[in-house]
């Protein structure tokens, strides 16, 4: 897995930008692209104070939102109640997962889009976004990331891996499911196949179009840079941002599957 810094770890300048993160984008958690910024010097506060304006206006939000829905996507197959209890699974915590990811992964886009863009040395526009906007309320909170696996659960969870340049990543979303191993096996019977089947790639290439055409519009809205970004890593940090990119229109899709197939 790629470092990050938990939530419960930030302090400070990195405690602050984390908590605007979380009320803006109307989640309670900070998603695991900007969490591995953090580790990185200068990167979390550079690439936020680069973007936070129009997430600030509401504009990034309203506009990934919106772009992330009518896709043509293929139901998995309903999960019985009665599996569910026999997995120990509730059901309600499982919504809450794929609901949470379903809100911020479209926005994750739009961040990563601006930023991609910011460091290939594209200017802002120097707009001027209001910062009058009023998130949702936040969704409700997700179990913590499991960090104690058998064996068999990390290699469960293997069949999910992407890799980032940098070393394998393995989604949230998956790690969460983690909680649930006999719910997170029966899943991966027809989500692994489909993280590279036609179908499925088409509905996340929608998106990735869609937002990718929405970028340049959102980019005008920011102000002048008012800091270069740091030089160490920069590679790796654009290898990243391609990754999480890539992975995110995968979110959409798959917590909006899972959330569908549940029986509530």
């Amino acid at each position: 897995m790629l470092a990050e810094l938990a939530e419960a770890d930030a302090t400070g300048e990195t405690a602050a930008i984390y908590a605007e993160m979380r009320r803006l984008t109307a989640v309670p958690y900070v998603s695991a692209m900007q969490r591995h910024l953090a580790t990185r010097p200068g990167w979390l506060a550079w690439a936020w104070g680069a973007t936070a304006p129009v997430f600030r206006s509401g504009r990034a939000q309203e506009t990934a939102w919106q772009l992330a829905t009518d896709l043509d996507l293929e139901p998995l197959s309903p999960l019985p109640a009665g599996a569910l209890q026999d997995w120990g699974a509730d059901a309600q915590a499982v919504a809450a997962i794929c609901d949470n990811f379903v809100r911020v992964s479209p926005q994750n886009m739009i961040l990563a889009g601006l930023l991609r863009r910011l460091l290939s040395g594209e200017p802002p526009g120097g707009g001027s976004a209001s910062a009058d906007w009023t998130p949702p309320a936040p969704l409700p909170a997700m179990p913590p990331i499991p960090t104690e696996l058998s064996d068999d659960v990390a290699a469960l969870l293997e069949q999910f891996e992407v890799d980032l340049g940098a070393g394998p990543f393995v989604a949230s979303l998956y790690r969460l499911l983690a909680h649930w191993p006999e719910l997170l096996e029966d899943l991966a019977l027809e989500i692994v196949p489909r993280l590279t089947d036609p179908a499925t790639q088409s509905a996340c290439d929608v998106l990735d179009a869609r937002i990718d055409a929405a970028v340049p519009a959102i980019l005008a809205d920011l102000p002048a840079l008012a800091a270069e970004p740091p030089v160490e890593g920069r590679d790796d940090v654009l290898s990243v941002i391609r990754t999480y990119r890539r992975t995110s229109p995968q979110m959409v899709v798959f917590g909006r599957l899972i959330r569908q197939a549940l029986p509530i």
